[in-house]
Parts: structure tokens; C-alpha cells; sequence
């Protein structure tokens, strides 16, 4: 049952519940969940059909070179700095509907809930939708929010996914020029402060019943690709106590790592997602294995730790079955911060609609921290995922508390340009 202040939204929840709806056809799968992998067919279309929204919204609408795509409202005082928010619509294979998505969405509704009002802002007001946040195609996630702070990474224009295309040609086939990749990078200084809204994608809010969670801090994401080298030899004829099977050392060392961070109390978390093997015969026992080791905290010294320690197990374990293990680093995006007065400003938003928060951590990445790092107040607005689940078909958030979470978006936003 609602309450007597979320009777009072601003915001359209029906026309919400509509456009996410809408937006999950592109890259839906006939047996489970979204595949909108970025730079992607898929993605492509659901960029043109949000892009007619925005303009359908009387938007001023534009794709910067990182094909970031932008939405901006004016404001009364054109020479003040906008307030920025948004995400990203992209998905992993076989991910949820509300995933960045929500946050997309949410900031249009915003912007079309303040046309439909004919409600003027002191400051120009801009909704994003961040480029190919997740990463999947290319190994590097965040690649949009990266480009307009950072600018891209070294050599990452040229990486090329399974389809045979780089990431310089994607671009191209999103109508924009790589050599032009400067030109996305925001100026701080025209930029007052920036909101995204989110899923949680884990449990806390959901188990502790609290719909609004305000983010404290956002992991860092420290990528390493580990090589084992053995010794690829006939599967039948060599002894098993005589064997250098970098399949096994792998094994050891995917183990190793869950145990070392899990070894000292903390939210550090560690994953090893894929094994690749070679030569890759089932009768010959594997020369080289390469996997990914990701490592996740707020504090980077307590990932420094982990990887010390995993460093000396995988030197154990290369021992002992006679492997070489190297692990060397391959992408990582630093831990940030969120600005502590707008999260009392969210906190004060949520509490006026009767909302209670919880300020938490954020286990996942988001475009948010690149744009914190790059010296933009910056706040996330947290939803409840049921069960904590996400980037997975089952990924589920009540129509409700999306609304509710638009509502505090579009209210923290309102409130801030007044003040």
C-alpha cells in the first residue's frame, strides 16, 4: 500500500513500468533474459528507439564521440552548470531488465515529467545514457563514462570482440569519427552535480526491507589475466605422477584465490569466470591455461593484499606441479568515493517521502565513480533487487520501488537545482 506522499509523486509510474517494458524486447532472448551486449546490434536498436524518446520528449538531443548519448533541458540561468544523471542501457548475456536500465529510463521520465509540468530549472538539467558500461564485448567495462573523464585506455580503441570488429569501427557504425575520442571528455567545471540511479544488484536492501539506499563508495576492479605454463603432452601414455598439467595448477589456483579473499574479515570479493585451455583436446593433457582473476573492495590496499598473497600461492602451486604461474595486471577502474553532502540531500529527499535509506557500499561498478574521480559531486540512488539477484533473467525490482526510485531522483534533482 502506498502512503499519503507517494500519492503525491511527480513522476508517471505507469509510463515507466511501460518504457521498460518496451526497451526489454531489444535483445531479448526466446529461451532466458536480455543479451544487449554494448556495441552490439541489439544495443544499436534500443539506442535509436530511446534516442526517439528523448527528442519525442523536446530534448536537446546529441551523441558525443564516445557515442555517449546526451539530453538537455534548459535551464533559466544558461550560464550555470547542469546537473547531470543517468546510466547506461547496455546488458551482460542473459542479464536482467532493470540493470542500468532503470537508471536510463528514470532520467528521461524526469525530464518528460518536468515538460508535462511546463516547470522551468535554474540550471540546465542533462540526462546521459553512458556507452557500453558493462564491458562484455571488449573486456573493458565502463568504456563510455571512461572516455568523457579519463579518455580511453591505451590501445583500447583497437581491441577487436568475437565478431572480427574493433572498437574503432563500432564507433564508426554508431555514426562517429575515433579520431575525435578528446572531444567526449567533460569540462568539471560545467557540471554542478551528477545522480545515477540503480539497482542494487545484491541483498541488503532487500533483507533489511529498506526501499532507498544511498551509496557511500564504489568498489574499485582490478582485473589480472594469470598463465599457467605446463607441459602438453599425449593424454594416454604419460604418467600421471609425471605430468605438468597446467589444468590442474589452474584448478589449484582458481581455489587459491577464493580462499585468500575470503581469508581476513571485509566485503573483498575475488572471481575466476573462465578457463581457457590449450591445445584444448580432450586427449592431451593441457600445455597452458590462461583465466581472469577479478578483485573487488572500496580500499585498494586490501586488494594490494590479496593479490600478494594469491601471487605466493600460485608460486606454491607452480612448485610443487612443476608450472610456471604469471599474473599480470589487465584492466582495473579505481575505487571512488560519493559526495557526502548529496547524500545527506538524498537522505533528506527519501525522508520526505516517508522512505526510510540505508548508506551502504556498492559491490558492483558504475559509470558514477569514473564521473566522481573526475571531480563531479556525485551521488547513487539504490533500489532493492529481490534476493539480491542481478545480471541474470531472474534479476526482478517491484514496479513500485522503481517508481519510488525515479520519484527521489526526480525530487533530489528539483531540489538541488532550488537551492
Amino acid at each position: 500500500m502506498k502512503t499519503a506522499s507517494e500519492n503525491l509523486f511527480h513522476i508517471d509510474s505507469n509510463r515507466l513500468k511501460d518504457r521498460l517494458t518496451e526497451i526489454s524486447a531489444f535483445g531479448k532472448n526466446p529461451e532466458r533474459g536480455i543479451s544487449r551486449l554494448g556495441f552490439s546490434e541489439a544495443d544499436a536498436s534500443a539506442r535509436a528507439w530511446i534516442l526517439a524518446k528523448m527528442r519525442d520528449a523536446g530534448l536537446e538531443v546529441w551523441v558525443d564521440a564516445a557515442a555517449n548519448i546526451h539530453g538537455r533541458r534548459p535551464g533559466k540561468e544558461p550560464d550555470l552548470p547542469v546537473i547531470l544523471f543517468g546510466s547506461h542501457i547496455d546488458s551482460v548475456p542473459e542479464g536482467g531488465i532493470f540493470d542500468g536500465t532503470l537508471g536510463s529510463l528514470g532520467a528521461l521520465e524526469v525530464l518528460t515529467t518536468l515538460g508535462a509540468e511546463n516547470r522551468q530549472t535554474r540550471h540546465p538539467l542533462e540526462m546521459v545514457i553512458w556507452a557500453d558500461e558493462e564491458g562484455v564485448h571488449f573486456g573493458q567495462g565502463l568504456f563510455g563514462s571512461r572516455a568523457a573523464t579519463a579518455g580511453p585506455n591505451r590501445g583500447e580503441l583497437d581491441l577487436t570482440g568475437d565478431d572480427g570488429l574493433s572498437l574503432s569501427e563500432w564507433l564508426e557504425r554508431y555514426g562517429q569519427r575515433p579520431r575525435d575520442i578528446d572531444r567526449a571528455v567533460i569540462d568539471p567545471r560545467d557540471v554542478a552535480a551528477y545522480f545515477e540511479l540503480h539497482i542494487e544488484q545484491g541483498p541488503y536492501l532487500y533483507r533489511g526491507e529498506v526501499p532507498i539506499g544511498i551509496v557511500e563508495g564504489i568498489v574499485g576492479i582490478y582485473r589480472f589475466e594469470a598463465t599457467i605454463d605446463g607441459f602438453a603432452n599425449h593424454a594416454g601414455t604419460t604418467p600421471m605422477r609425471e605430468r605438468r598439467d597446467a589444468m590442474v595448477s589452474a584448478a589449484k589456483l582458481t581455489q587459491a584465490v577464493r580462499e585468500e579473499v575470503m581469508a581476513k574479515p571485509g566485503r573483498q570479493v575475488g572471481n575466476v569466470g573462465t578457463l581457457r585451455a590449450f591445445p584444448g583436446a580432450p586427449n592431451v593433457v593441457p600445455g597452458k591455461v590462461k583465466l581472469p582473476i577479478e578483485l573487488r573492495d572500496v580500499n585498494e590496499l586490501v586488494v594490494t593484499d590479496v593479490l600478494e598473497r594469491i601471487r605466493e600461492r600460485a608460486k606454491a602451486i607452480g612448485e610443487t606441479d612443476g608450472t610456471r604461474i604469471t599474473i599480470e595486471p589487465f584492466a582495473s577502474e579505481r575505487p571512488a568515493q560519493t559526495d557526502t553532502g548529496l547524500q545527506d540531500h538524498i537522505d533528506r529527499v527519501a525522508g520526505g517521502l516517508g522512505l526510510n535509506t540505508l548508506k551502504l557500499p556498492s559491490g558492483a561498478g558504475h559509470d558514477a565513480q569514473n564521473v566522481a574521480r573526475h571531480g563531479i559531486p556525485t551521488a547513487m540512488i539504490f533500489v532493492r533487487s529481490k534476493d539480491g539477484v542481478s545480471h541474470n533473467p531472474a534479476e526482478w525490482t517491484d514496479w513500485d520501488d522503481c517508481a519510488r526510485g525515479v520519484e527521489v531522483l526526480y525530487r533530489a534533482v528539483v531540489e538541488l537545482d532550488a537551492r
